[in-house]
């Protein structure tokens, strides 16, 4: 099942759909497919168009003040900030990016709760590292977290199976977490994990829409963009197998 949930928006993604459409206008002969194809490509590939779809997904386009928040009984950080590269050492993992991590390092210094969880994400193509959970737990400690308050829920492939894991470590309870990941991402999680009967208050971090003046560079399409707009769609795709699966 988890490759049909990873290749499925592969296949629905803009670039898809858009060389499908292109090799039917061909085989039809019908040009004008074809150009309205190419044309809708260029905007979708825009920084201006992508940044506007990406900050519907996103949501209110503002950072929380991480004081504000209340306590809770756990703070979990979701897994997908690692990636593992060879080296002359064997694996080693670089950051693509590091924001649920430091802002659950954040909220843990700020004392919003005395349990630090991090979920080990395991997809089966990846089997020969480590899960993600127990590098960010070596790197917490590092930073001086204490190990006694760090956990680590079991395995997990997507999102709906680190909500699962999330509620095992608290049997019988009905806790209460703060919840961080990707503002775009946050949405469903929230979801995800209320779900199974916890208490979130999320903690929406690693924002992609940028602040920053209107650039002629913003109307000409690059590949960064066409990525984020594909990202946004990959995003809603999510959302909407998640809303209509909790109705049956």
């Amino acid at each position: 099942m988890i490759y049909l949930h990873k290749i499925f928006p592969m296949l629905v993604s803009p670039l898809a759909i858009a060389l499908a459409l292109i090799v039917y206008g061909a085989v039809t002969s019908r040009k004008k497919i074809i150009y309205a194809t190419i044309a809708a490509l260029y905007v979708l590939s825009t920084p201006i168009a992508s940044k506007h779809l990406f900050g519907l997904i996103e949501g209110p386009p503002f950072r929380q003040d991480p004081t504000a928040l209340p306590s809770a009984d756990a703070i979990v950080v979701l897994s997908g900030m690692l990636a593992g590269v060879p080296s002359t050492n064997g694996i080693v993992y670089e950051w693509s990016n590091p924001n649920r991590f430091f802002a659950g390092i954040e909220l843990f210094r700020l004392s919003k709760s005395s349990k630090l969880i991090f979920t080990q994400g395991q997809l089966p193509w990846t089997s020969q590292m480590e899960p993600e959970g127990v590098v960010l737990k070596r790197f917490a400690e590092s930073m001086g977290i204490p190990s006694s308050n760090i956990l680590l829920t079991g395995e997990a492939k997507n999102t709906e199976e680190e909500a699962k894991a999330v509620r095992k470590l608290f049997p019988g309870l009905n806790p209460s977490v703060l919840l961080v990941t990707s503002a775009f991402h946050m949405q469903r999680s929230v979801q995800l994990f209320e779900s199974q009967g916890l208490k979130v208050t999320p903690y929406p971090v690693d924002f992609r829409v940028m602040i920053r003046d209107f650039t002629p560079m913003d109307v000409l399409p690059d590949a960064e963009s066409l990525e984020l707009t594909s990202l946004a769609l990959r995003e809603q795709i999510g959302r909407t197998y998640y809303r209509l699966k909790s109705l049956l």
